[in-house]
């Protein structure tokens, strides 16, 4: 994880001809966690393309490509409603071959460059030790809530001040 890629890392915007392109991203980024924890209520990778469509429609929601040289490894989603409440990732993935290479990390401190690091939300999977150690990382701390939502999987809630 050395520091010459967090240079190369930006948000772009994603446009409305753009969804269908994030939509399958989506859809593969989150294939193995559906296969491995079966939550086919809530996984990103089981999130029908209108669903996600709908999201972008939100106004206080959006999407960016998380972009390193030309590429686009990832996506983040950020939901700013603008009225006190916390801002909130959800999701942020990086695409398989390129995780691993502090992609993730350079996309949240750019998020936090555009609309501040503070009053931050976000959930992930508890049994995923390297989301857990990458949120802890950038200053998030769990909230003490936890929800199960199968025998296989929690989801754990963080914030950050």
């Amino acid at each position: 994880m050395g520091d010459k890629c967090m240079d190369t890392v930006t948000l772009k915007a994603a446009a409305k001809d753009d969804m269908q392109i994030i939509w399958r991203m989506q859809t593969e980024a989150f294939s193995e966690l559906l296969v491995k924890y079966q939550d086919y209520d809530m996984s990103p990778a089981a999130e029908s393309f209108e669903k996600v469509m709908a999201r972008y429609e939100q106004p206080w929601t959006v999407y960016y490509f998380i972009v390193a040289g030309d590429k686009n490894v990832g996506a983040i989603r950020i939901v700013d409603k603008k009225d006190g409440s916390r801002k909130r990732i959800s999701p942020i993935w990086i695409m398989q071959e390129h995780r691993n290479k502090g992609y993730a990390q350079a996309a949240i401190l750019a998020a936090e460059q555009i609309y501040g690091s503070n009053h931050w939300c976000l959930d992930t999977i508890l049994q995923e030790a390297g989301n857990l150690h990458l949120y802890e990382k950038m200053g998030y701390h769990q909230t003490g809530r936890i929800e199960k939502i199968n025998d296989r999987m929690d989801i754990v809630f963080y914030e950050k001040d």
